[in-house]
């Protein structure tokens, strides 16, 4: 292989902004069309009524909300590898860790979502707004729904913030190689970078600030979230385990996320150099980590169900596995405390073939798991007089569809028009270019920290 330069870890990078395969326009086409489908399934709702969604008494939520806390949990592991493993210095990080932080952003941008299209009138949104007016109407601030709102808006804040402060630098190498109207739009947003001491100075400063901040929104935000259910009194719901709970399942389907997102990545811009086996290993290895916690998780979640003697707990956890939803929880165990383990086998995790389908499978239990938790505690609780079975409409699948081409559509239009890779890190692990190297350009070389 190759050994890596400064210059050439430009040139890799800068490559697939400039000329992307057909490929990535073949993808871009199909995530378009996914939005068209989202997008007429919404308005049609809106048009004719939330009725049309499968939802009823007593299933008030339904696929809205499963996907919310689904696209939470998945934006969370992106901070965790890029700050997280900042802090800690982790070595392996620095080819990951931009397309992770572009992944928190725009699941949490997906996520935000889905409380707008629960409301159903969404044009009287401004009702949940905090803000004095003639009608002296407030809003509930224990109602779940505002907890949502501040919530993904102080994480969106904040992983966004984080996600450019570190694209300063790589922004001022595509600023000098672009030319015409590509070059003062990059001009711009590199804010004016010139690679002085004193920049690079304060740009660390910034960052391990951002990183710092953004490592307790891992579990702060996705602990919120869990209160949503936690605070009621639904059997299955009110539990003190939520939280860590919600926590450890974020991040485990977050990482199998970036696993599904970078190993197409690394074959269609081939960056098999940059992300290398060793990268994608680690991750896998994390992965066992947080599915052992995850099945941690679900036998307590049964054992104090057990212990704590309250008949209505210890049914609803029956139900779930014998009852209407038996299918989608044993799905749940099986993708996401069995199939990581397989990752064991190092012929297993060293596979790229193999590693996709556990990354897909884990991906599946995870959604199933929300799938779980919200609908069968929501549809057997105490009066069985009110059990119902709730099946999704093909308007909430259309609304699926379109966010999970929502979240492929923006991703790839962060890889023709943002480095994938961050360039500045990959240089800070290689060696520094000697003096009379003439092959490096005095440019780069004042761009490299």
């Amino acid at each position: 292989m190759e050994k890596l330069t400064y210059r050439s870890i430009d040139e890799d990078v800068l490559r697939n902004m400039f000329s992307p395969s057909r490929t990535y326009y073949y993808l871009l086409a199909l995530c378009f069309a996914g939005i068209l489908l989202g997008a007429f399934c919404w308005g049609y709702m809106i048009a004719t009524g939330i009725g049309v969604a499968g939802m009823k008494h007593p299933v008030f939520w339904g696929t809205f909300l499963i996907n919310f806390v689904f696209w939470v949990g998945i934006a969370h592991s992106g901070t965790l590898i890029s700050a997280i493993l900042y802090l800690f210095r982790a070595p392996w990080r620095t080819a990951i860790a931009r397309s992770a932080e572009a992944m928190t952003v725009f699941a949490v941008a997906t996520a935000g979502l889905f409380p707008f299209i629960h409301l159903g009138r969404v044009w009287i949104v401004y009702w949940i707004l905090p803000y004095p007016n003639e009608r002296n109407l407030w809003p509930n601030f224990q109602s779940p729904l505002v907890f949502d709102v501040i919530a993904i808006s102080t994480y969106l804040t904040v992983s966004a913030m984080f996600w450019y402060t570190g694209l300063v630098p790589d922004l001022a190498v595509v600023r000098d190689k672009a030319r015409g109207i590509k070059k003062k739009i990059y001009g711009v947003l590199s804010l004016g970078w010139t690679g002085s001491h004193r920049r690079w100075n304060h740009y660390g400063k910034a960052y391990l600030l951002f990183a710092a901040l953004a490592t307790p929104l891992v579990i702060s935000v996705h602990s919120v979230v869990s209160w949503d259910f936690a605070l009621s009194i639904v059997p299955g719901w009110h539990s003190t385990i939520f939280a860590p709970y919600f926590v450890a399942g974020a991040i485990h389907s977050g990482l199998a996320m970036v696993l599904t997102l970078l190993i197409p990545l690394r074959k269609i811009f081939r960056f098999e150099h940059l992300i290398t086996m060793n990268i994608l290993e680690n991750i896998a290895k994390t992965i066992i980590f947080t599915g052992l916690i995850v099945g941690y998780a679900y036998a307590t979640e049964y054992f104090m169900a057990y212990y704590s003697g309250n008949v209505f707990e210890r049914d609803t956890m029956i139900w779930r596995a014998i009852g209407n939803y038996s299918t989608a929880f044993w799905i749940m165990v099986v993708c996401n405390t069995l199939v990581p383990l397989l990752l064991f086998f190092k012929r297993v995790r060293t596979n790229l073939k193999r590693l996709f389908a556990i990354s897909l499978l884990i991906n599946v239990g995870m959604w199933y798991e929300r799938f779980v938790i919200i609908i069968s505690s929501a549809a057997h609780q105490f009066d069985p007089y009110s059990w119902t079975h709730y099946s999704p409409t093909w308007v909430e699948y259309g609304i699926m569809i379109g966010s999970f081409s929502l979240f492929g559509f923006l991703f790839l239009l962060f890889a023709k028009f943002l480095p994938t890779i961050s360039m500045t890190e990959m240089k800070e692990s290689l060696e520094p270019p000697r003096r009379n190297d003439r092959s490096q350009s005095s440019n780069t070389r004042e761009e490299s920290p």
